[in-house]
């Protein structure tokens, strides 16, 4: 990967010095009066005019709108065509198809590497004539090395997980760091196999059966996986009708070594031998390599289209490391995330410096410390609008409520559901969070940006979620039916 180093000259408005208008956002302030927390503020993109504002300096937990700041500043960092490379490398000589010494996969930081990725670099492998390595399989973990779990989630992640959103972060991983499992029944009565996505034996052990049961009957089964001193291990347990084929994602305690072990039996299933074991390895690698495979991830374009559009945990916080190891290399999440902080306060700035850099701990919002608020938001939504080179990626990672993957979003009237491109960030522990941010077009073709953040309050500590995205899209509705 080359990335390009770019230099940008800061356009965004700075929203605390425009002149104040009425507080409107009606449903939103009924909500704060029952004792949610809000932050809200609308800004007219031609003219700079304040057109509502509710509390728009209250910095709120964000959750998944932290995302909007991850692809902003990914825009920054990369052109929109950048791509990252994965390359499996030799040591030692080839003779009569034997390798004399390790296999070495150099990672890259690609949030999309998948089980396809990962054939492509076994075949190529096989492609040159290799059919037996008598080293290792050996995993540098470039460009930002091992960092630690970081938040509450993924570390619980590293004992145990039943999800896919918790995976622990690493710059050589597989399917957003999962274990892509496939449930085939069988026969009535008897056990379903347990398969890879991308392999036909899966390199860890899979404890219980499930079982097969009649078409139409009821689906229950189960998958949890477990880490003990061996590595990680599958429980599973209940039925499966005849008819489905399920496909279920497992987050893995160790991605960096999963995707290694992956890899080692793709190449067994193509015939190539590895003798030695998947060691995870930092350090200098040969003085010359010999590449022998190579494989190219989506363009950032597309990775920030996936991490927008369903809200992807893995994409944002990888690419925030990956930001954050040039030139040096971050030991953890936090302090990668750093760069998003310093970027939101350059982004936003006036002359003088109108407002503090807000703290941002993740590029995923996983992190409930992370704070934003509706100032925050649209300022970045105005500068990367005047930003002409870099909006139309931006922009086109949004979702438009009628073709929205999430039903929530699907509802409300013409306005709502054809005029408006934003995203969502929503949680519900330690406190509830629904927030919705982007851009808004009228009827006149012209642009208003918008961010609204619903918090739990000391006296409303949960609003639930069809509350508050119901005020959020009822105050847009409101200003759609005005502009």
């Amino acid at each position: 990967m080359r990335p390009r180093h770019i230099s940008f000259v800061f356009t965004a408005l700075a929203v605390m010095s425009m002149s104040p208008a009425r507080a409107e956002w009606r449903a939103l302030a009924r909500l704060e009066h029952q004792g949610a927390r809000v932050s809200a503020l609308a800004v007219d993109l031609e003219s700079g005019r304040v057109i509502e504002r509710l509390n728009a300096s209250q910095r709120l937990t964000p959750a998944s709108l932290t995302k909007l700041v991850t692809a902003s500043a990914a825009l920054q960092a990369w052109s929109p065509d950048t791509t990252f490379q994965t390359r499996v490398i030799a040591t030692g000589a080839v003779r009569g198809g034997t390798l004399g010494g390790d296999l070495i996969v150099l990672g890259a930081g690609d949030p999309s590497l998948d089980d396809q990725s990962l054939w492509q670099l076994a075949a190529q492998v096989r492609s040159t004539g290799i059919r037996v390595v008598d080293g290792g399989l050996i995993i540098d973990p470039l460009p930002f090395g091992l960092v630690g779990c970081g938040d509450l989630d993924r570390c619980a992640a590293l004992d145990r997980s039943d999800n896919a959103y918790n995976a622990p972060l690493a710059a050589f991983g597989v399917d957003f760091g999962n274990w892509c499992l496939r449930v085939m029944p069988t026969v009535p009565g008897a056990a379903a196999r347990v398969l890879g996505c991308g392999v036909s034996r899966l390199p860890i052990p899979i404890s219980g059966i499930i079982r097969s049961v009649a078409r139409g009957e009821r689906q229950t089964f189960w998958i949890e996986r477990r880490t003990g001193p061996g590595g990680d291990t599958l429980e599973v347990g209940g039925d499966v009708p005849l008819g489905e084929q399920p496909q279920v994602y497992r987050a893995m305690s160790d991605p960096v070594g999963g995707a290694g072990l992956l890899l080692k039996e793709a190449l067994s299933e193509l015939g190539v031998r590895v003798h030695g074991p998947v060691v995870v390895r930092e350090g200098p690698g040969p003085a010359e390599p010999r590449v022998l495979a190579e494989v190219e991830g989506l363009p950032v374009a597309e990775q920030l289209w996936r991490m927008l559009q369903y809200s992807n945990n893995y994409i944002a916080d990888v690419l925030t490391l990956d930001m954050a190891s040039r030139p040096g290399r971050p030991d953890t999440l936090v302090s990668a995330s750093r760069r998003l902080s310093d970027f939101m306060a350059r982004a936003q700035r006036s002359d003088p410096p109108a407002v503090t850099a807000p703290p941002l701990y993740s590029g995923s919002g996983l992190t409930t410390d992370n704070r934003l608020s509706a100032n925050d938001l649209v300022n970045l939504l105005i500068y990367q609008y005047h930003d002409a080179r870099r909006f139309p990626a931006f922009y086109g990672g949004l979702m438009v409520p009628r073709d929205a993957p999430f039903a929530f979003l699907r509802q409300g009237d013409a306005g709502w559901l054809d005029r408006v491109a934003l995203k969502t960030g929503t949680l519900d522990n330690p406190r509830s969070v629904c927030g919705v941010a982007g851009y808004l077009r009228k009827r006149d073709g012209g642009w208003i940006a918008f961010a609204a953040i619903v918090n739990g309050g000391p006296r409303l500590k949960h609003v639930p979620l069809n509350t508050a995205i119901g005020a959020e899209r009822s105050d847009i509705e409101a200003l759609l039916r005005k502009y």
